[in-house]
């Protein structure tokens, strides 16, 4: 969808690209299946990446034929779309110069370890700016791609997807929780299963899919221009405001500070499955891209919830499922002291019951009564779920 920029609710243009997921669950729990899933999206990329390293062998072919005093042919020009997992840091800048030559493409790469990402990035240091650069569309800041003095400071156009386990994905973000780099990052949690002994059996998609298939995909290559997709900006900004609230209900900054990025990234995905539908809007895909907002939140909270609240990376598991709404932990009718208690309960200052009184409050969720002194949950908040 190179050519292509979707106008969001900020007024921003933006295009679909740096969209990056981290697939989690634990060992066997069936995160390979990603694979044949992205096989399957990406089969042209395959041909044509194909193509291209014929290209790069016949010139090493020729660069050793040629006797030290004879003039050496020119490196081609070749950009691979579905670059390699293993792929070098050097060799990720060179490509990304070489996409954004020919035509702004966007590249992608699937890594089976959340390791590997470190590799491609340039080292562990180097994740946090990288990631924010390929997210953001922003360069490369690199001067020198390789060691044989390529230089270039190409714009990052990549979709990434990971797969990882737990524990390697806590310890592999744990220092980066609060510096945007892990809002940028959409995830998805697969919870352990039960025991149950059966092993799962792998398919074949037949060619009736790929055909269908192939359908989509060229919607996604020839969609050029800008648009504004109005059905899925009021989505957006119905979400905000919900994300807004649910953080005044847990008094929570870390859950509003992840949802701004939850919206983009699922604001991304309702782009493309608009230009999937021939540019059509459904109420579906307004519940599918409610539901990805959720789910990132959720599948962070499971992962890293005690890590959030300032705790170790040392178990394998988050012992901590993220921040409860307060309000629900309350009585229909209750007393400032009750809130204050039930803060210094969940380690925070009962200071904050003043301010967070006047935001549930203003928001309609609670009235007070000057007769009582007591505050009484509003029809409207008890009945929001029905």
């Amino acid at each position: 969808m190179s050519g292509s920029e979707f106008c969001y609710p900020d007024q921003s243009w933006k295009e679909p690209s740096g969209m990056m997921a981290n697939l989690v669950a634990e060992s066997g729990g069936n995160k390979g299946q990603l694979s044949n899933l992205v096989e399957a999206l990406c089969r042209d990329f395959r041909t044509h990446d194909d193509a291209e390293l014929q290209k790069l062998v016949e010139w090493q072919r020729q660069i050793k034929s040629k006797s030290a005093t004879k003039e050496k042919p020119p490196r081609p020009d070749v950009a691979f779309w579905f670059p390699p997992a293993d792929v070098t840091n050097a060799a990720f800048i060179q490509n990304a110069m070489a996409c954004e030559a020919l035509g702004d493409r966007t590249q992608y790469l699937n890594l089976p370890e959340v390791e590997m990402a470190d590799r491609m990035c340039g080292g562990h240091k180097q994740i946090s700016q990288m990631l924010r650069n390929i997210y953001d569309r922003q360069r490369a800041g690199a001067l020198r791609a390789t060691a044989d003095g390529v230089t270039g400071n190409p714009t990052l156009r990549v979709n990434l997807t990971i797969s990882s386990t737990p524990f390697s994905t806590r310890k592999f973000y744990k220092n980066d929780l609060f510096n945007g780099t892990f809002g940028r990052m959409v995830f998805s949690y697969k919870p352990r299963t039960s025991r149950d002994g059966r092993i799962p059996r792998q398919g074949r998609y037949t060619e009736a899919f790929y055909k269908e298939l192939d359908e989509y995909l060229a919607r996604l290559g020839s969609c050029r221009g800008r648009f504004v997709v109005r059905p899925l900006n009021i989505l957006i900004d119905r979400l905000a405001q919900e994300m807004a609230a649910l953080a005044d209900l847990t008094d929570d900054d870390v859950l509003w500070d992840m949802s701004k990025r939850a919206l983009v990234s699922a604001w991304k995905s309702g782009c493309i499955l608009w230009v999937l539908n021939n540019q059509n809007w459904t109420r579906q895909m307004g519940e599918l891209v409610e539901w990805l907002v959720y789910h990132d939140i959720w599948s962070k909270l499971q992962i890293f919830g005690d890590m959030l609240n300032g705790e170790g990376a040392e178990s394998g598991n988050s012992r901590n499922n993220g921040p409860k709404n307060m309000l629900n932990e309350l009585p229909d009718t209750f007393s400032q002291p009750q809130l204050e208690a039930l803060r210094l309960s969940t380690s925070k200052s009962k200071e904050g019951a003043n301010h967070q009184l006047r935001l549930w409050k203003s928001r309609g969720f609670i009235t007070f009564s000057e007769e009582t002194g007591l505050y009484t949950k509003t029809e409207a908040y008890l009945n929001r779920d029905k």
